[in-house]
């Protein structure tokens, strides 16, 4: 794939991101992401043939980025507080500098995952394959408490998650406008303190 053509891609997906996560899949029209994009309708159709077909390669990129986060830290010749201490702060950084990418993979999954489900169990569930067999490791090792790895890796998911789908819930109950960054640095101190407590 040539650079001009990844360049327009990226254009696209981005101005989608934003206007999914502003007005859900219903509410989105490729008119107003070709509007937000700078560019002509017709060029997005020239990428994607349908809404449905964007909204998925939007949904498919964000949960692309966050496995790349598991591949990068999730490895079993790392020391778990370590490899968990870096994924849980990678994780949380994306949560920061892209709570749109979550707001649209929250809605789709509150909405029954309806253009996600193949997706799901197929292509990311033989995915995180490694990665529960990482997480089995640990636990073989000592090194992070006994259970069930897949599981274990559900209650990481969930908990650093929590941080970009309910921000405005957390900004209120912290009677603060924004989460700042000593927000996100106690959040990852205490949810490593959490998943490496025997």
């Amino acid at each position: 794939m040539g650079a001009p053509r990844e360049i327009a891609v990226v254009t696209i997906l981005d101005a989608a991101q934003k206007v999914f996560a502003e007005h859900g899949f219903s509410g989105a029209s490729i008119a107003e992401v070709a509007r937000v994009a700078g560019i002509p309708k017709a060029n997005i159709h020239y990428y994607f043939s349908t809404k449905e077909t964007l909204y998925q390669e939007v949904l498919r990129r964000t949960m692309q980025e966050w496995l790349g986060g598991c591949e990068a830290w999730l490895k079993p010749d790392m020391p778990a507080t370590e490899a968990l201490e870096g994924y849980i702060e990678a994780k949380l950084a994306f949560s920061r500098s892209n709570p749109q990418a979550s707001r649209v993979f929250a809605h789709e999954i509150l909405g029954g995952a309806r253009y996600l489900q193949d997706y799901i169990s197929s292509t990311l569930r033989e995915a995180i394959r490694p990665f529960e067999a990482t997480i089995a490791v640990w636990m073989d090792r000592q090194e992070i408490p006994r259970g069930d790895p897949l599981h274990f890796l559900f209650c990481l998911w969930a908990m650093t998650q929590w941080y970009a789908d309910m921000q405005p819930q957390l900004t209120g109950l912290l009677g603060q406008k924004s989460l700042e960054e000593k927000d996100f640095s106690a959040a990852a101190r205490t949810i490593l303190s959490l998943v490496t407590r025997a």
